[in-house]
């Protein structure tokens, strides 16, 4: 369910309002797009000859390309935050309206993606506030009873936003032939191969037995080797000090 909400972003985004439109606002407009189509090297006079501007605007307004390119971060994540909770309210309805009408916000979900995959400080900066937000929408399905509590909150979150935007990842740099527009309208177009393994894996589970996590939570809270002495092997194994102890029924 994670990475459906996650979709969201293509579908569900706030984009500047029409009082918004300074020239500032503009340029910033412009390099979302120049960003999210060419990369993070495409040259400022790109920009400024798209955003019908000069280049020396662009410098007055900004400074630098990494002050640009901060901004511009910072308003692709504005958006993304922005995200409605339609789907924790009725996954069901939202997920058949995605389907017949998913929308599309290409630009801010080629954005993300380019971020992420440029590396370096600025990656993880901006990877740290999409896990901020997974984790309040994460926190939201579990107190709707959307979705089931984990041992392990943080770990779970940061999985999921790993495996989604990795996976979308994936998908962007083995077609780079594909303009934006082309890739998110493959998304949709393969979507209808992603939707039903998804919904069966984290409705159903893949494993038929739970013998490897009821390994893996004593292998956790009482490792092997660790308790050679037969006295202290009968008493009962503390709880890890950072690991939760499984939850009791």
């Amino acid at each position: 369910m994670y990475s459906i909400l996650i979709m969201r972003t293509a579908a569900d985004v706030d984009g500047p309002s029409p009082s918004d439109l300074t020239a500032r606002a503009r340029i910033r407009e412009v390099a979302i797009e120049c960003f999210a189509a060419e990369g993070f090297d495409v040259p400022m006079r790109t920009i400024a000859t798209r955003a019908e501007v000069s280049l020396g605007l662009i410098t007055h307004h900004f400074g630098s390309k990494a002050a640009l390119r901060t901004e511009c971060d910072a308003e692709v994540l504005r958006r993304y935050h922005a995200l409605k909770s339609e789907a924790i309210a009725d996954p069901s309805g939202y997920l058949i309206a995605r389907l017949t009408a998913p929308g599309a916000a290409v630009s801010i979900l080629v954005y993300i993606l380019r971020a992420i995959h440029a590396g370096g400080r600025p990656a993880r900066t901006f990877l740290e506030s999409l896990v901020e937000h997974a984790r309040a929408v994460m926190a939201e399905s579990v107190a709707s009873g959307l979705v089931r509590p984990s041992r392990d909150e943080e770990a779970r979150v940061r999985y999921l936003t790993y495996q989604a935007m990795g996976a979308l990842l994936v998908q962007f740099l083995t077609t780079p032939e594909l303009t934006p527009d082309e890739f998110v309208a493959s998304l949709r177009d393969g979507r209808s191969d992603t939707v039903l393994p998804v919904l069966e894996l984290y409705t159903e589970g893949i494993l038929t037995s739970r013998a490897m996590l009821d390994d893996y939570l004593s292998y956790l809270w009482e490792p092997p080797g660790t308790r050679s002495d037969p006295e202290a092997a009968a008493a009962p194994a503390p709880a890890s000090p950072s690991t939760p102890p499984p939850p009791t029924a």
